[in-house]
C-alpha cells in the first residue's frame, strides 16, 4: 500500500475546468459589454447635450460623417471614463475607443452617394458594436478580472 506524504494530503486539488467557470467567464464578458454600451449612451447624452448648449453641433442631414464622428467621440469619452474607473489599462481603453471610429471608413460611400445618411448611421452603429465585440474577444483574458 502506497503512503502519502503530509504535503500531498494537505493540498487542495485545482478545480477542474468545466461548464460553470466557462459560463461565469462569458457572463462577465457579456456584463462588461453591456456596461460599455451603457457608458457610451451616457457619454452620448451628456457630452452631446453639452456640445448642443455650446453650439458645437453639426447637422446630421448635411454632414452625416461629421455628425457621426462627434457622436462617436462623445460615446468614446463616456466609455473611456467608465473603463478607467473600472481600472482597465490604457491599451484596452484606447483600443476599445478606436473601435468606435471603424465605421468612419464608410463615410466615402455617403460622399459618393452610394449610401444615404440614414443607411450610413444604421450600418455605422452595427459595425461599431461588432468592432467593440472583436476587441472584447481579442482581450477577453484582461476583461475576466
Amino acid at each position: 500500500m502506497a503512503t502519502r506524504t503530509l504535503d500531498s494530503d494537505m493540498r487542495t486539488p485545482a478545480p477542474a475546468p468545466g461548464p460553470a467557470p466557462a459560463r461565469a467567464a462569458w457572463s462577465r464578458l457579456a456584463l462588461h459589454y453591456v456596461e460599455m454600451v451603457l457608458a457610451m449612451f451616457a457619454g452620448m447624452i451628456v457630452f452631446g447635450a453639452l456640445r448642443g448648449l455650446l453650439g458645437l453641433t453639426v447637422a446630421f442631414d448635411s454632414h452625416p460623417g461629421a455628425h457621426y464622428l462627434l457622436m462617436a467621440t462623445d460615446m468614446a469619452v463616456g466609455m473611456a471614463a467608465w473603463m478607467r474607473l473600472r481600472r482597465h489599462g490604457w491599451a484596452c481603453t484606447l483600443e476599445m475607443c478606436a473601435a468606435m471610429y471603424v465605421p468612419a471608413l464608410l463615410v466615402p460611400l455617403v460622399w459618393a452617394g452610394a449610401m444615404s445618411g440614414m443607411a450610413f448611421m444604421t450600418a455605422a452603429h452595427v459595425l461599431m458594436m461588432v468592432a467593440m465585440l472583436a476587441v472584447l474577444l481579442r482581450r477577453r483574458r484582461e476583461y475576466h478580472h
